[in-house]
Formats: structure tokens, sequence, C-alpha cells
């Protein structure tokens, strides 16, 4: 189905975050938006208030009428919506133009610029950071994006632009769907391994994704990746990282609460960049929006400009409360490379302090895969506190648990395991200098009232 051909569009599993810019750009064109969700939410409240129509029972009979005309209505859905779901069976039945978010995304790379940013962690901040400074530059842009941007209260921007900055996930390998102009590659870990099965078909999903991108076009890959790119003729290729090269940052400053580089460019090197998000890993991840914004037009002012006034993700090195007494932060880090950085940058930006992380695993099958690398990156810390494994979309696996994790950190780490409905009661009654909530599950719903707790004391 044409762009210009859809008048309706129905989401099945519509309160996703990822979902939600979708139907917002949708509703921004004036189509009828509607859909099911599980569970309502504060984003499917902020929805509805929108203009979308959303209900929370599997019942054909809540679908809106402009939604059962198969030649004009799209339906959006979901991986995680099981294949017997009433309302997908449906529509698919009936002959309706059925697509993934992702294929939805790829329709998006075909019409305009796609600006793509892949990657096991720093995705979601390196793509925000990228809109950001496209948005508020000449240039303009579109965006799709993994987390709430601060600066627009969003996880979507709209525009007249050519340009669209996309978050390219390869989680059921979705991102085979794009076909980029440019695209960032943060990095290669291996993750999803309950998709993947193993480390070599990770890496070669990487392969695939790097030969999508548009001839004239450009990749701009993190150094020392393991993954081999497959570029089609007239693709260029660039290399960037923190310290080394063709794009990087140099003559670094971080002190009194403040970061500031020179950007290192073969297009144009910028002096003082200064983060509005002091955070050392956000030098790596800027590096790469600048290099993706540079390369698409945008002018050193501009560059400069955006980074300062970049003010963070939703989760993502999400301080709460930072004055003399206690640092508190959220950060949605859930992968052990991620973790590894979060905890890396907390360090150097608080190298005396005593650093403390309630961390709540995400998925049965990652903590399995992955359980001593948690360990060991946890093992960076003065004190861990694991809560039990958030399942969302798996059944239990005998024999895994937290305290798989929990039995291989280091000697010398202060460690406890409590269960989630415990965790305000144990942030009462112990002493903090710096605290990091980790992970991607509902860990973060007791943010709130943790930052009410420690701002009593």
């Amino acid at each position: 189905m044409e762009l210009k051909d859809i008048k309706a569009v129905y989401f099945i599993g519509a309160g996703g975050i990822g979902m939600s810019a979708i139907a917002r750009y949708f509703l921004h064109k004036g189509a009828v938006v509607a859909g099911y969700d599980k569970t309502p939410s504060a984003l499917t409240a902020q929805l509805e208030r929108e203009g979308m129509l959303i209900h929370y029972e599997e019942n054909i009979d809540e679908i809106p009428q402009a939604c059962k005309a198969k030649d004009s209505c799209l339906v959006v859905y979901t991986p995680a919506i099981p294949a017997e779901h009433k309302e997908l069976v449906f529509f698919r039945n009936n002959g309706f133009t059925i697509e993934k978010r992702a294929q939805v995304l790829g329709t998006l790379t075909r019409t305009h610029k796609g600006l793509c940013v892949a990657g096991t962690h720093g995705k979601t901040t390196t793509s925000t950071i990228c809109a950001h400074i496209m948005h508020q530059s000449h240039v303009d842009c579109n965006a799709f994006l993994g987390g709430i941007s601060k600066n627009y209260g969003t996880n979507y921007i709209l525009s007249d632009s050519d340009y669209v900055v996309i978050e390219a996930d390869e989680f059921d390998r979705s991102f085979h769907w794009l076909r980029p102009w440019m695209s960032v590659i943060t990095a290669t870990d291996p993750d999803h391994l309950d998709i993947y099965g193993t480390k070599e078909a990770y890496l070669e999903s990487f392969r695939k994704y790097s030969s999508l991108i548009q001839p004239g076009g450009a990749l701009i890959i993190h150094t020392d990746l393991e993954m081999k790119e497959d570029l089609q003729p007239g693709v260029r290729r660039y290399e960037y990282s923190r310290d080394k090269g063709d794009f990087h940052a140099e003559n670094i400053r971080i002190g009194n609460g403040e970061i500031k580089f020179d950007f290192v460019s073969p297009i144009e090197n910028v002096k003082d960049i200064e983060l509005g998000q002091p955070i050392p890993i956000n030098i790596e991840n800027g590096v790469a929006a600048m290099a993706m914004a540079q390369l698409n037009g945008c002018t050193a002012d501009e560059l400069r400009y955006g980074m300062k006034t970049y003010g963070g993700v939703d989760r993502r090195f999400d301080f709460k409360i930072k004055n003399d007494h206690i640092v508190f932060l959220s950060d949605y880090a859930h992968h052990p490379k991620e973790i590894y950085q979060s905890v890396k940058s907390i360090r150097e930006l608080y190298q005396d302090k005593k650093i403390t992380a309630i961390f709540q695993p995400h998925l049965y099958t990652r903590t399995r895969d992955f359980y001593q690398d948690f360990a060991n990156s946890l093992s960076l810390l003065d004190e861990v506190v694991l809560c039990d494994i958030y399942p969302a979309r798996e059944q239990p696996i005998p024999g895994v648990t937290s305290k798989l994790i929990y039995d291989n950190l280091k000697p010398g780490v202060k460690k406890e395991m409590i269960h989630k409905e415990d965790v305000l009661d144990y942030v009462r009654h112990h002493d903090f200098e710096v605290l990091v909530v980790l992970g991607a599950g509902d860990l973060d719903n007791y943010v709130p009232e943790i930052t009410k707790i420690l701002e009593t004391r």
C-alpha cells in the first residue's frame, strides 16, 4: 500500500514506545488512527488525548468502521502480539495490508532520506542527539526514536524536511526492512540470542543491514567492531570512536560538572563542543551524531548549538537528584556492555564516591547467556542490589535466576538480593552517595517514589 492511499491506520500493540511514534506520524497526516493495547498507560492516555482511539480488550466490534476498509486501512502490529490474537486474525482473514512497525519505517526510508542508527547499545541516545542537531539546524528532519527526548517531550519529530532519523532495531531482524541513506553502527556485541541463536548469526545480520545503505550514502561505523560490512558501490565508509577514527574527539576536558572537547572530522574540525548532558559516554555518542549531521549539511555553529542544548532521553542516564549530598539517576542499560559503559561513565564523574546500583535483569534468556558478563560489569560498582528477573515476553527457565549473577560478582563488592516489592523499603533504610537504578524492566516505575524518599533526607 502506498503512503498516499492510507486513510486509516490500526495498531495492534498501540502503547509501545516505537509504535506510538508512527501513530503520531499518521495522526499528523490526518488519518483515522486507532488500536488495541493490553494495558492502559501514561503513553496510551496521551495518545488518546492526541486523537487516537484505543481499547484494551480483544474485540473485533471495537474496531472503528474506518479501520474495516481493507483498501484504505493499514494494519501495524508488534512482533510481541501472539498469532492467534482475535483482531490480528480478523485482519489477516479479510486480506488487509498488515505490516510490522519496521516495515512502515522502511517505507518512510524509501520516501525520505533515512538517517539510521543501529547497534547493540547507544542507538537511542545517538539517534536522539542527531535528531536534535538536525531539527534545530537549517536542514531539519523528521525522527522516530526509541525513547522520549527531553528536548521535545516525545519520541517523535515531524517536519517538512526530506530527512528522517530512525533508530534501527536489530531485534527480530527488524532493521532489514530499512533502506538507509546513511547509517551509524555503534556496537555489535551479541544480544537477542533467543532470536539469533549464535554470535555468528547476529554479526551476519549486521552485515546484511550494511548492504541496504543506498549508493551515494555513507556508513559511519565504530572502530574495531567484529562485524564485516558489505557495502554497495558508491557508499562511503567512515570510522569513529571517542579517541580515534575519521571522526573522533580531542582535547577532552572533564570538570566542574562540564565536558568540553574538540570534534575532529575529515569535513571540518569544530573546536569547543560542550555537552548539554555532561556524561562521558556522550562524547562518543555525540561524535557519531555530529558526523551524520555534518555529512548532511549541518554547519559548525549548528553542531555546537545542538550539542550544547541537547537535554537527554528519559531513562538514559536520567539524573533525578544531583546535589552535594546525593546523586540519583535512572538508566535503561540492560546488556552487560551497556552496564559497563554506564558504570564507567558514573565512575569518571564521581571518582571519590560510593556507587550503588539496584539492577533488575531483563529476560531469562539474556541472563542465561550473559550472567558472567553481567557479574563482571556490575563488579565495577561498590554495592549491587539485585532484583528478580523481569520476564517481558518470556516464560521462566529452570535454574535461571538473578542468583546466577549474584554468585559471580567479584569479592569486595557488597551485594544483596531483594524482591522488587521491597525496593522502596530498602532505599528508606540505607544511605547512598551515588545511586543508580539499572535495567529495561518495570523497576523504573518506582523511580518517582525513590526520588521523593531521597529528597526528604
